[in-house]
């Protein structure tokens, strides 16, 4: 899939009559910003499950989710930073939606941050669980932002309700471009669950020797 993205992106889709070539990192800056809020999402619906029902998996669901969170949302800032000095002007502006996804960022580090220094996991599963779901508010800050504030970034293009204001030889390679990032998420979620637990069963083991000992 990104075989195919990148070379719609990069040799299909034509330059904006305004922005040139440099429009084309909108297919890595986009789709990256789009998985940001939605592994966020993930992580915040996964807490609840942990909190209400108190499924083991779902906390480890989402400690795995959130370093590749947060490395889709430094993506989603880098590259937006090099599609602003050429559009605005500036490498960072306090932007609306700049500033929220800076702080989305922060979540996702201090998220982290959180199972690193607790050396109770479910002490750390607990506390971890409360921050991403008040961390969910930044979300719809994040989507809503351009409507309400004024704001550099143009309003949504894709998902409206009139249909998307783009055209097709852009908005084609951006779909596909975004399933190519869903799909790599998703792979690397699934490798990190089984990471994480295979790390739980060996602490068990663990355990479970130093009490017989």
């Amino acid at each position: 899939m990104f075989a195919i993205g990148l070379y719609l992106a990069l040799v299909v889709a034509p330059a904006d009559y305004q922005q040139g070539e440099t429009v084309r990192i909108m297919f890595v800056h986009v789709p990256a910003a789009w998985l940001a809020l939605m592994i966020y999402s993930v992580m915040a619906a996964s807490s609840i499950v942990a909190i209400i029902w108190r499924h083991p998996l779902a906390d480890l669901a989402a400690k795995a989710a959130a370093p590749i969170g947060a490395a889709f949302t430094f993506l989603a800032l880098v590259t937006g930073s090099l599609w602003g000095k050429p559009m605005w002007g500036a490498w960072w502006v306090w932007d609306a939606r700049l500033t929220s996804m800076f702080v989305l960022l922060l979540l996702y580090l201090g998220y982290i941050a959180i199972w690193q220094a607790i050396e109770d996991p479910r002490r750390a599963a607990r506390i971890a669980s409360i921050v991403a779901i008040v961390g969910f508010i930044n979300v719809p800050i994040i989507k809503f932002s351009v409507e309400w504030w004024n704001s550099l970034h143009q309003p949504a293009s894709v998902f409206r309700a009139d249909g998307p204001a783009i055209h097709s030889s852009i908005l084609w390679p951006l779909l596909v471009m975004a399933v190519a990032y869903t799909l790599l998420y998703i792979a690397l979620h699934l490798v990190a669950i089984r990471s994480e637990l295979v790390g739980h069963r060996i602490r068990q083991i663990e355990l479970a020797r130093a009490d017989a000992a």
